[in-house]
């Protein structure tokens, strides 16, 4: 794993919370953008090198919709840039972690993602990001 590519924080309204973050962070998100096939609405802000994703439900049977019922607003995920997502997914199931989709998927960002399933990390869901190359 290279570096913390974002912190996901779990959002209610991503209209509110934008304005709070940009309230927050001195900067407006630099990107909006929905995933449907995780079926939330995000927000990028970057500060200095670090970025945060805003999510926010388009389902109310959504993962963070659930996420938000279970635990309310907050961190969601830490996610790592790595430079081969399939070789890190193989490394880490060598390792013993619960990889949660063993295929990378299109995620926001122009990333591939893979989850690590929080049972197996401390209660930390663990995202890997690699940027998808042209």
């Amino acid at each position: 794993m290279k570096k913390i590519e974002h912190l996901g924080i779990a959002v209610k309204n991503l209209e509110e919370s934008n304005a709070l973050f940009e309230r927050l962070l001195g900067v407006a998100p630099y990107k909006k953008e929905k995933v449907v096939s995780e079926r939330v609405v995000t927000s990028f802000f970057k500060n200095g090198p670090n970025k945060i994703e805003l999510l926010a439900s388009t389902d109310p049977n959504g993962p963070i919709a659930k996420f938000l019922k279970k635990k309310g607003e907050g961190i969601h995920h830490v996610a790592f840039e790595v430079e081969d997502i399939f070789a890190e997914i193989d490394r880490l199931k060598k390792e013993g972690f619960t990889i949660l989709n063993e295929k990378p998927k299109k995620g926001a960002d122009n990333k591939l993602v893979a989850f690590v399933h929080p049972k197996t990390a401390n209660g930390v869901l663990v995202e890997l990001c690699q940027e998808i190359r042209a």
